[in-house]
Formats: structure tokens, sequence, C-alpha cells
């Protein structure tokens, strides 16, 4: 079979000698068996770790959980520093966690239900893959984006009964943030873990009414009453 990979803008072809089975496996035979120069990134390869997550054919995946076609094409992850080949720096994505204040920001005593440990649990199996940034249409025309990995995150820290302070979550967010989502869907469809991100900014845009925010580019809509 056949596969092609995306090099710094180069695509080369390489046939590998068996049957469709993971691209990790795939890759780790080109490295050893056709070109050792070949760089991409790898750790658990039990679909835990995230490392490893590359797109194929336009869409992002895990190489150690996707079986590989004929002619797929293997890309590095978008909207990050390519270092070589199909590794990328993740550095930037790590600092919009920062940029969303995506921690607990005053902690109060709060007694828990088991169905508000539940509310947020999905939030917190994020495996830091990057996945559902590189597939975020926003970022190609706002690289200030803080994205929806940074967003689901400061989602699960305003569902939080521990959370005292939920305002100053909710002011970071604003700007280059929830509402320059297009609620497109794209970060839910990749995520590995089953998370969706596409509600959960959702329900913050709900919070963030609460505080007295909406969306400020309601008002420059046309619906079609401007001669009135």
């Amino acid at each position: 079979m056949n596969i092609k990979i995306n090099r710094q803008g180069s695509i080369e072809s390489f046939d590998i000698p068996f049957q469709s089975t993971t691209l990790l496996k795939a890759l780790f035979y080109i490295k050893q068996q056709e070109d050792n120069s070949l760089t991409f990134s790898s750790n658990c390869r039990s679909g835990v770790c995230g490392t490893c997550a590359v797109r194929v054919n336009g869409k992002e995946v895990l190489a150690c959980s996707y079986n590989y076609q004929e002619g797929d094409l293997v890309e590095p992850l978008a909207y990050h520093e390519v270092q070589r080949d199909l590794k990328v720096n993740k550095q930037k994505v790590r600092e919009t966690l920062k940029n969303s204040k995506a921690w607990l920001q005053s902690s109060q005593q709060a007694e828990i239900t088991q169905e508000q440990v539940e509310l947020t649990q999905k939030q917190t199996d994020c495996i830091l893959c990057d996945s559902c940034y590189s597939s975020c249409p926003v970022l190609e025309l706002n690289p200030n984006f803080i994205g929806p990995f940074a967003l689901t995150r400061a989602y699960r820290y305003t569902a939080d009964p521990r959370e005292g302070n939920i305002q100053s979550i909710v002011d970071t967010i604003q700007t280059n943030g929830i509402w320059d989502c297009t609620l497109c869907g794209n970060c839910t469809e990749v995520c590995p873990q089953g998370i969706d991100p596409k509600m959960d900014i959702t329900m913050l845009r709900g919070t963030s009414s609460q505080f007295g925010y909406n969306d400020p580019n309601f008002q420059a809509m046309d619906f079609g009453f401007g001669g009135f």
C-alpha cells in the first residue's frame, strides 16, 4: 500500500509492504526501513497521550489509532510551528490556557454531588493532542483566537461549584474567545476523547450572558431592515 507524507511542503510517497494497520506502525516502518530522517512524535502507542496526532486527508487523527488507507496524505497539525516533517511545537497552544485563565481562580468550599462531577467529567479526559485546535477554521483568519482547547477547559472551571470567581474567567474569554467561534463543530468531530467543545462554548455564552455580555457581532448583523 502507498501513503504520502507532506514534508515541509514536499509530498513524498512511500510503499508499505503490509495491509492496512495503524498509521504509526507504517511511520515506524518508513523510518526504520526506508528513510531514517523521517521525523514524527509518538509515546504511548495506545491512544492515551495524544502525542502522535497528525492530519490525514485534512482531518485530525491519532496515528496510533488510525488504520491507514491506500493513498492517504499525512500532514502535520495545522496552526502549529512545524519543527520537522510531522513533528510540531505545541507550546503556543499551551499558552492559550494562560490567556483564558482556565484554572481555579478562587476556591470556595462546596458540597459536590455526583451529578455535578459528571457535568465536567468528560472535559477532564482531554489528552492534549491539539486535534481540536488544528481543526478550527477560525484560526486561519484570527491567529489570536483562544481556540476550543482552552475554551472547553474554561467551561470546566466555570461549571465547578468550587470556583468562587467565575466572572474572572468569563471576563477573559470575551475578546478572541467565545463570540469568535462559528460553532462549526469541527473540534467536536475530531476529538478522540469524545469531548464536545462546541457545546462547552455554547454553555460559556450562556454564562457570559448572565454577567451582562452578548455577541458583539449582533449589532452589525443585517436583518433586512437597513432602510427603516
